[in-house]
């Protein structure tokens, strides 16, 4: 007989559908990333544009920071969009913005504010838009591995300029430097935006089948969802923007003189120095893996400690390090801790202000990657042309690590989580 009763069937579980295109969106999410991070290979562009147009090194050199600045500020503007109308339409704007301005930047014969305005706003404006998507999307679609998804997705950033400087190079030798940045150009909108129209948010309420998070796991967790207002009113969230801060500024200290230093410190050729400049850049990406993952076994906080620790042994060490080997080790393991506190820190945030607006808290977070890029590379240059040597300034950012180490000791989950 048919069923007679007025009970409602019982709500369906979440669709096999999400789970598993998770997965999809998670390497989605790491193309993306990898069209992003080609800002990385900046370097390869300096000398073919200084040949070409006559421009100093620091007039060309500032296309990337321009980049990178706009970047801070575009990922915290995308974050609040993203909250508003979903990640895909903002991760479609941003790959568009790049592949635009990187392909407008082939009629930089106009002149070095269209070189700024192309590749360095509207790029710079891309890259932020795209760079918090797959950051604050795959936290939620994967809280039971925040460190090591996002981790992984921002390796990808790193591994972008192993892929495309020696591309990059190559189309220069043969077509030309402004030539391209157009073929580049349409490269990075045919990967960055078909992945970006994936990009999307779980169903709300939304886990794994079976999974419940580990009573510790809970304990290092916020116990509600913060809006950005809430995050700014807690000393907290200050406190991680400093963390990052003080880890870029280190980090990118280092790149933006590793050729130098290397030549310097090891006494090795332009040749040598450039070749352990590709090997060190390895690190940057695969630190952001590493680090994710360490601090999913231990905590954030501890992995910050451990960072913090090593790069101020490291910078202290590093002007009676001469030889080459040794020195490439070191940078190595620098970058692996520039790059660990991007994979560790967007897990950081959400496990101290929830997922649910990530895109606002932690992109506006991402103002620290903005200033420390401007603040560490000019600090490291102005002391070496100050006493000619690296060792001063090496040794005072060893110390402002070594005070550093305090303060993930001492930050805790906001006194509201707390149960």
């Amino acid at each position: 007989m048919p069923d007679q009763s007025n009970e409602e069937p019982p709500p369906a579980e979440p669709a096999a559908t999400p789970i598993a295109n998770r997965w999809l969106i998670a390497l989605a999410g790491i193309l993306m990333q990898i069209a992003f991070g080609a800002v990385y290979a900046w370097s390869v562009f300096r000398t073919p544009l200084v040949k070409q147009f006559g421009w100093t090194i620091s007039q060309v050199t500032l296309t990337f920071t321009i980049a990178i600045f706009c970047l801070g500020f575009a990922a915290f503007f995308g974050g609040i969009w993203l909250n508003k109308k979903g990640p895909r339409i903002v991760a479609l704007t941003g790959g568009a913005l790049y592949g635009l301005g990187v392909f407008l930047a082939s009629f930089s014969g106009y002149g070095l504010p269209w070189l700024y305005m192309t590749y360095g706003v509207i790029g710079g404006i891309g890259l932020g838009f795209g760079y918090i998507v797959p950051v604050a999307v795959l936290v939620k679609w994967f809280p039971e591995r925040r460190g090591l998804i996002t981790g992984v997705a921002v390796g990808g950033f790193g591994v972008g300029a192993l892929v495309t400087a020696p591309l990059a190079t190559h189309l220069i030798q043969t077509v030309g430097v402004l030539q391209t940045f157009a073929y580049l150009g349409i490269a990075y909108l045919l990967v960055s935006v078909p992945t970006g129209a994936l990009m999307q948010n779980p169903p709300a309420g939304w886990k794994p089948a079976g999974w419940t998070p580990p009573a510790g796991k809970i304990k290092q967790r916020a116990s509600k969802d913060y809006t950005l207002g809430e995050a700014l009113k807690t000393w907290h969230w200050w406190a991680l923007w400093l963390l990052l801060f003080l880890n870029v500024c280190a980090g990118i200290s280092i790149i933006s003189q590793e050729s130098p230093m290397f030549q310097e410190l090891a006494h090795v050729t332009v040749a040598q120095a450039a070749g352990m400049v590709g090997i060190a850049s390895i690190g940057n990406a695969l630190g952001r893996v590493f680090w994710a993952w360490v601090s999913d076994l231990l905590n954030r906080r501890l992995t910050f400690v451990i960072m913090f620790a090593l790069q101020a042994a490291l910078f202290f060490l590093y002007p009676e390090l001469h030889s080459a080997f040794i020195v490439g080790a070191a940078t190595f393991v620098v970058l692996m801790c520039y790059g660990g506190g991007f994979g560790t820190m967007p897990a950081f945030c959400a496990d101290y202000f929830g997922a649910k607006n990530m895109g606002s808290i932690y992109g506006l977070m991402l103002t620290a990657w903005s200033f420390g890029s401007a603040v560490g590379p000019l600090l490291i240059a102005h002391m070496r042309e100050v006493s000619h040597t690296y060792q001063g300034a090496l040794h005072v950012i060893a110390l402002v690590l070594t005070v550093s180490i305090l303060l993930p000791l001492i930050v805790r989950l906001p006194k509201e989580s707390t149960a």
